[in-house]
């Protein structure tokens, strides 16, 4: 008798939902991947549906017939407190009614400032920014809502992106174009300061691992991430693959540059003590219990130069 493929339903079409729509994809799934276009290019294994989950009559027909549901959606950062606790709202009511599991991809801003202390998932949640504040309190409702017997719901947690695909991140789009044709690369804070950055393929990993894990619900997991080196040196690794030298701008404080423009920065000025304080996650926990290897921080740069040159390439 052969098994019935049960049908995952990735919300958000951003770098991680569609690194996490091609995984699930890779291991035989049935997966959809939901935006509000449903356009985008295609993907061997993965059906796109447009559809505006923060909407409860969207979320509804994002999930309907769901078996899983992956929240990776994001929003512009200057809408996050206001828009996201909407997705929540209608993600949460949603995936109740179809009795779906709800895995969420979460990030480090409910711990607050740390003073550089390590962060595993018992650290406490001591944000008191608007958006740690707002991220703490939608995870509280999430394992409430589990607590409670709704539905059953896991938090992966990731440190900041980098990958392939990944532009929108302090190791994105600012730094590796600008590292390849000789621009200015922003040093945002103190780049000598140990700083987390997980893989986009593990974050990817991570949530699939968790979405055919049950017994791993209700609680917070750390996504594998390679143990934190500080910017310079990864800086260092990219200039020994570029073969020169970079040219560092120090942003010591929250202002526009490069694609950070105006808009985003005042909003990211709250979060930016990320960049003037220890950003250490320890994700031991998931890659014990599941047998989870992070990919190396110089395999790391290695994939995501490769992609940069063939993006600066196509244009």
């Amino acid at each position: 008798m052969t098994a019935v493929r049960t049908l995952q339903t990735v919300l958000g079409s951003g770098p991680a939902g569609t690194a996490l729509a091609r995984e699930l994809a890779a291991r035989g799934h049935r997966v959809r991947l939901v935006d509000r276009s449903g356009n985008g290019p295609a993907i061997h294994g993965v059906d796109r549906l447009a559809a505006d989950v923060a909407t409860l009559e969207g979320a509804r027909t994002a999930v309907a017939g769901s078996a899983v549901v992956y929240h990776c959606v994001n929003v512009g950062y200057h809408l996050t407190v206001e828009v996201m606790p909407r997705v929540q709202q209608a993600v949460l009511a949603a995936a109740e009614a179809v009795g779906a599991r709800l895995v969420v991809l979460d990030t480090l801003y409910p711990y607050g400032e740390t003073h550089g202390a390590v962060m595993t998932e018992d650290t406490p949640w001591n944000a008191t920014t608007r958006k740690g504040r707002m991220r703490a309190e939608l995870d509280t409702r999430y394992l409430a809502s589990h607590a409670e017997g709704r539905l059953s719901v896991v938090l992966g947690r990731s440190a900041d992106f980098v990958g392939p695909c990944v532009l929108n991140s302090t190791l994105g789009g600012a730094v590796f174009p600008a590292a390849l044709t000789g621009g200015e690369v922003p040093a945002l804070g103190d780049i000598d300061l140990p700083h987390s950055y997980t893989y986009i393929g593990d974050v990817a990993t991570g949530l699939a691992t968790l979405g055919e894990n049950p017994d791993g619900d209700g609680r917070v997991w750390h996504l594998p991430t390679a143990p934190a080196l500080t910017t310079r040196e990864i800086f260092t690794m990219i200039e020994a693959r570029v073969g020169r030298p970079l040219d560092l701008t120090v942003v010591a404080e929250p202002r526009p540059f490069g694609p950070f423009d105006e808009v985003f920065m005042a909003e990211y000025a709250e979060m930016f003590y990320q960049h003037t304080e220890p950003q250490i996650m320890d994700s031991s926990a998931i890659e014990k219990t599941y047998g989870l290897v992070p990919r190396s921080l110089p395999e790391t740069v290695d994939a995501t130069l490769a992609w940069y040159e063939e993006l600066l390439a196509a244009h």
